[in-house]
């Protein structure tokens, strides 16, 4: 079973490719991506690491949390279960209208 790894604190000049070559030194990747904003293109500064193994994934948070990549000390941890979002948007129950008569 694969297991998620969140990888914090990454130099902008960190690739997908330099975050695979790092962990597959303690186990099997099964994937490993940079988060980009969607905008500006350039990274987020955090990224994700698929573990092929759950031994993988203890050994790569060990091994790697704390230590240098691309300059900067990067924290390694079990990611999260991803939140689930809501559908819609806006922020009231009106569906986002704003009226003259509403209150901040």
């Amino acid at each position: 079973m694969n297991k998620r790894l969140y990888v914090g604190s990454l130099s902008y000049d960190t690739t997908d490719q330099g975050l695979r070559d790092l962990f597959v030194t303690a186990g099997a990747v099964a994937s490993a991506e940079v988060i980009i904003d969607r905008y500006s293109q350039r990274s987020k500064g955090f990224g994700f690491v698929e573990m092929e193994t759950a031994e993988g994934a203890e050994k790569a948070v060990s091994q790697f949390n704390g230590t240098n990549l691309d300059g900067r000390e990067i924290s390694v941890a079990e990611a999260r279960p991803r939140a689930e979002r809501r559908e819609g948007g806006g922020s009231s129950d009106r569906g986002g209208r704003f009226d003259r008569n509403d209150r901040w």
